[in-house]
């Protein structure tokens, strides 16, 4: 369960954040990412080596209201089923305040937000072979989660996020949704992989979605007004060939998407 293969995947994401340790300390207890290293302004966390999130600190910034364009969620993938699992037990058990859950068919999800309402998704992927109807087209849909069946998909106790763990996805929240799939389709080179109403889902490499994009709470929203608080800057890494194509097409190394959110490219290693 990564998303390695693909030409195309998200690396980390940043957040701007009031209270940068307060919602430190929740992504280390709720979720287990490992500080990686602090400086009093700015928390990197991950899991293993990798960083997965930066927490930016701006007391100032203005608190982003839930109509705006911006982060929806950010998506932590879990290497296994048995991870999410034993995840699940650890949020029952310190009372996580889970706000949600359900089967994507392709995934099996859990949702809630950070202290400062930035959502988050904790998930694992089914296997890819399931993924697919029979003329082709993605298996995707929402439906209730079995969740004493997850959970006794545990093998041991949960001790912090494991090795492997990645952003698997980031969903946003857009003003447009044909607008967003014009910059992650167009300038970006993802595929359109499924339509919900209301909503795009894109990816790289033929997986499910690295980027999903709604209209729910924030139809015709327009740029953002920066500096506040939530999504920063979301990095892509992109294999040398795709960092090529995408730099000659936005003529930047942070292109922003139509919203103001700087995207960042980073070549991934070979």
């Amino acid at each position: 369960m990564s998303t390695a293969s693909a030409p195309v995947e998200v690396g980390r994401v940043a957040l701007t954040v009031n209270d940068v340790e307060t919602v430190a300390r929740f992504y280390e207890t709720a979720l287990g990412l490992r500080r990686l290293s602090s400086d009093g302004s700015a928390v990197l966390l991950g899991a293993g080596e990798r960083v997965l999130l930066e927490l930016r600190g701006d007391k100032a910034a203005r608190r982003a209201s839930p109509r705006e364009a911006g982060l929806f969620h950010t998506a932590f993938l879990l290497p296994s089923r048995a991870a999410l699992g034993a995840w699940l037990r650890h949020a029952a058990e310190t009372r996580v305040p889970v706000q949600g859950a359900s089967d994507h068919l392709v995934s099996e999800a859990i949702y809630l937000a950070d202290p400062e309402g930035n959502g988050i998704e904790v998930y694992a992927d089914r296997p890819r072979p399931a993924w697919r109807n029979a003329d082709g087209s993605l298996k995707m849909a929402t439906e209730p989660l079995d969740l004493p069946d997850l959970a006794g998909a545990a093998r041991a106790p949960w001790a912090g996020a494991p090795e492997g763990t990645v952003v698997g996805h980031v969903h946003l929240q857009v003003g447009k949704v044909d607008a967003a799939e014009d910059f992650w389709s167009g300038l970006i080179g993802m595929e359109v992989m499924a339509h919900y109403p209301g909503a795009a889902f894109l990816s790289s490499g033929g997986y499910h979605h690295h980027i999903g994009a709604n209209i729910w709470n924030s139809r015709n929203a327009g740029p953002r007004d920066l500096p506040t608080t939530g999504l920063a800057e979301l990095e892509l890494l992109a294999t040398p060939e795709e960092y090529a194509a995408i730099m000659a097409r936005a003529g930047s190394a942070a292109p922003a998407d139509p919203w103001g959110t700087t995207i960042r490219l980073t070549r991934k290693a070979v």
